[in-house]
């Protein structure tokens, strides 16, 4: 039997001549995901790309006889020899004429499980061997937390994946308050593979065990279970103001636990005198918070009341509060709550941070201790934020705000991208559509006509997982899968390490790149690499018997993880990683940043685009992540139309809203702001507040030349807005975005997304 595994599950593979490719649910999964069977309709369908392809504009523009946009034009095919002359040829000109500052490698995506065959890796390794590039800081799901929480708790990454286990939370939690909820199906998905899902049932143990979960959230969906859930619709970006809100009335009552604040924190004063109005004459009170986040000031008592009555409370925060306006806030401020509750470290108690964001968080396993493709050194130390892309294109040369620093935006001339899909993720696609045009070139590897291969010069086709073997091997899951090779490479397709190596030949750096190794090889290296950092009692199987089975489960942990406990235990000896040691409530070190949207503590901002501050456009634009895919991956397949209607997507709205602008169910209706405008599918429901919307994120951009529809299929990046969350953290912003809708009267224009653009075979000259 063959396995496959990928960041949304670990499947058997079958192969016949009639049925073609069936994934089958790796018998371990507990709650197997289905968006894996997407692949069997769209590894070879008529999206896929066969040849390397060059953009007919690019290569003609060299000649100075066309300029036709990226994205509007036709391809030429050409062979791989002719390939790899033209990328090195290109690549050598951009670095002696502009330098390596000039290359922007910010390539971000999730396109491969497989711990060799991960393609940022490898277009990193490449570059850094030609002397290095700019490239982009953090994530777009988490970046104000990235940045803030190193400031107020020390390192993120040590505390991301090592949150209170749910087995802790079963045994000892009274209440979970969950602010933007934990959605299961985030929970499908975890970095690095999923060997059994695990959310769906810790999440109900902990119900039926009698955890009182609270879902504070737009969105009755995102928390679910089989146990007592009470939802409490609040409007979208205003938790910050409920949290400030419930610390300001359990300090007033005395329920402060002063203890854990004397020892642990610093800056408690500080921080109650802005909750006392000190600052801004405006007490944070119930009274206050309650218009700003549209319940009522009995609901947030109610809270308090529940928080006093709880034995053990744990506060969960989603990673999605982190993707609004100001998304540094909801972070420190829950901090602040869990310290003035003073359950931190103690079992079931404190807070964490995005449960079922993935399907690692609050596991019971060891972290497995694993090598990676190594990628060498970058000589350039020229950076981004992740989100600030457009930013970059526009405007070369001027300077920006992060962390603490003021830095100058590079001038790109070559655009180099494998593994992801910035035209899913990115903010306001039209802009980035502008932007995109700025650079010389544009170079990509991808298997399928997405849109970021149909705004590149170059596309190289590269294999999907399927296509080739790895060994997936992610340090927060338990299992370990050995990917084997299904079918051969569809066209003339290759790995990303084939085609980097074929490359590194034109520099005279393929033996440096390949280090003398085959594909096979390089996988041995990294399991006897890993393998050599086990504990004795906790070795790998040997590796032909690994491949024979095609799995290997880890021993589970021996006790139960409770976030920060080494710290609560012994404050001395195992300070945290800040400028005092303790939790900072109020930061000097930002507070001497001087930043007007980030002070040195957690503070509400409602200068932003939300319902509190509604003009013609009255309702707020939810983009969450979908059910059927992982972002926009396999939305060219069957599984991801589970979330369509007549292969559109869905928005999601209330009927109050729906009956005052004349919308029924299954209606086509325009979705519009000044940004942008989208078609979708009309969902009326029950289980989303008035005044908000849901389109989730991943149909593939679609749009409508000569017309002002900037996306026929629904992808909801068109109306979100590209601003950063502060000058701290330059984080994305997608959940900070008003919108309205109307019923879409005109002919309904057909879906073109998975077409490919048209393609020629090259004439001599044109190479």
């Amino acid at each position: 039997m063959k396995f496959t595994a990928a960041h949304w599950g670990t499947y058997k593979v079958e192969q016949d001549q009639e049925r073609g490719l069936n994934l089958l649910p790796f018998e371990h999964d507990k709650d197997p995901s289905d968006i894996g069977k997407g692949i069997e309709s769209a590894f070879n369908n008529a999206s896929r790309i066969h040849k390397p392809a060059f953009r007919k504009g690019w290569l003609e523009q060299k000649k100075k006889q066309i300029n036709i946009k990226r994205g509007e034009d036709e391809f030429i095919e050409v062979s791989w020899e002719d390939a790899f002359e033209l990328v090195s040829t290109e690549i050598k000109r951009v670095i002696s004429t502009h330098g390596n500052e000039s290359i922007y490698a910010g390539s971000y995506g999730w396109a491969s499980a497989g711990r060799f065959h991960h393609a940022q890796s490898h277009l990193r390794r490449f570059l850094n061997l030609l002397g290095g590039y700019t490239y982009s800081k953090n994530t777009y799901s988490y970046a104000a937390a990235e940045v803030i929480i190193p400031h107020v708790l020390g390192n993120f990454y040590n505390f991301l994946f090592d949150t209170t286990s749910w087995e802790s939370i079963t045994d000892n939690t009274s209440l979970l308050l969950a602010f933007g909820g934990i959605p299961l199906k985030n929970g499908q998905i975890s970095q690095g593979g999923v060997g059994s899902h695990i959310q769906k049932d810790y999440l109900n143990k902990a119900a039926l065990k009698g955890v009182k979960f609270i879902n504070l959230s737009p969105l009755k969906a995102d928390l679910e279970t089989k146990g007592h859930t009470k939802w409490i619709a609040i409007k979208p970006n205003t938790d910050v103001a409920l949290m400030l809100a419930l610390c300001y009335e359990l300090n007033r009552a005395g329920m402060t636990n002063k203890d854990f604040i004397d020892k642990y924190t610093v800056g408690f004063e500080k921080f109650i005198g802005y909750l006392n109005g000190l600052s801004d004459g405006i007490i944070k009170s119930a009274d206050w918070a309650s218009n700003i986040i549209g319940i009522n000031k009995k609901a947030i008592f109610d809270l308090v009341e529940d928080i006093q009555k709880s034995e053990r409370t744990m506060l969960s925060v989603s990673w999605s509060l982190t993707r609004q306006s100001h998304g540094e806030q909801p972070y420190w401020a829950a901090i602040a709550l869990a310290s003035i509750i003073g359950d931190i470290g103690k079992p079931g108690g404190g807070i964490g941070f995005g449960y079922s964001a993935m399907n690692s968080i609050g596991n019971h396993y060891n972290k497995i201790p694993a090598v990676s493709l190594p990628v060498g050194k970058n000589s350039i130390r020229k950076f981004i934020p992740v989100a600030r892309i457009s930013e970059m294109l526009e405007r070369p040369g001027t300077s920006f705000d992060y962390n603490g620093s003021k830095l100058t935006y590079p001038d790109i001339r070559l655009i180099y991208w494998a593994g992801g899909n910035p035209f899913h993720h990115h903010q306001d696609l039209n802009r980035m559509i502008k932007a995109w045009q700025m650079p010389e070139t544009v170079i990509s590897h991808e298997w399928c006509w997405n849109a970021l291969a149909k705004h590149s010069d170059i596309v190289l086709p590269v294999t999907t997982p399927l296509e080739r073997n790895d060994i997936a091997l992610a340090p927060r899951d338990p299992y370990m899968i050995y990917m084997s090779k299904v079918i051969d490479p569809i066209g003339e397709s290759k790995s990303d390490y084939e085609i980097f190596a074929g490359l590194a030949e034109k520099f005279g750096l393929e033996d440096t790149y390949t280090e003398k190794r085959t594909e096979k090889e390089w996988i041995k290296w990294i399991y006897d690499g890993s393998n050599a950092l086990q504990k004795n009692n906790q070795k790998f199987p040997d590796f032909e018997d690994f491949k024979k089975k095609g799995w290997y489960k880890s021993p589970e942990r021996l006790s139960q993880q409770v976030f920060l406990k080494e710290f609560i235990e012994a404050p001395e000896k195992s300070p945290l990683d800040t400028p005092s040691g303790k939790i900072e409530l109020f930061s000097k070190q930002i507070a001497s940043f001087k930043y007007s949207d980030c002070v040195g503590h957690p503070k509400w901002y409602g200068e932003k685009e939300y319902l509190g501050n509604v003009t013609k456009y009255k309702l707020h634009l939810l983009s969450n992540q979908p059910r059927f895919k992982l972002h926009s991956q396999l939305d060219n397949g069957h599984v991801a139309a589970n979330e369509k209607l007549d292969g559109r997507a869905i928005v999601e709205i209330n009927k109050i809203d729906a009956e005052a602008r004349g919308i029924s169910d299954n209606m086509v209706v325009r979705v519009f702001n000044e940004r942008g405008s989208c078609l979708a599918v009309v969902k009326i429901s029950g289980n989303i507040m008035q005044g908000v919307v849901n389109i989730p994120t991943g149909a593939w951009l679609d749009p409508l030349k000569s017309s002002d529809i900037s996306c026929v299929h629904g992808n909801p990046n068109v109306l979100t807005n590209d601003v950063g969350t502060s000058k701290l953290a330059q984080g994305p912003t997608a959940h900070t975005c008003l919108v309205e809708i109307e019923q879409f009267n005109k002919k309904v224009p057909r879906i073109r997304a998975f077409d490919p653009p048209k393609i020629t075979a090259p004439n001599k000259d044109e190479i």
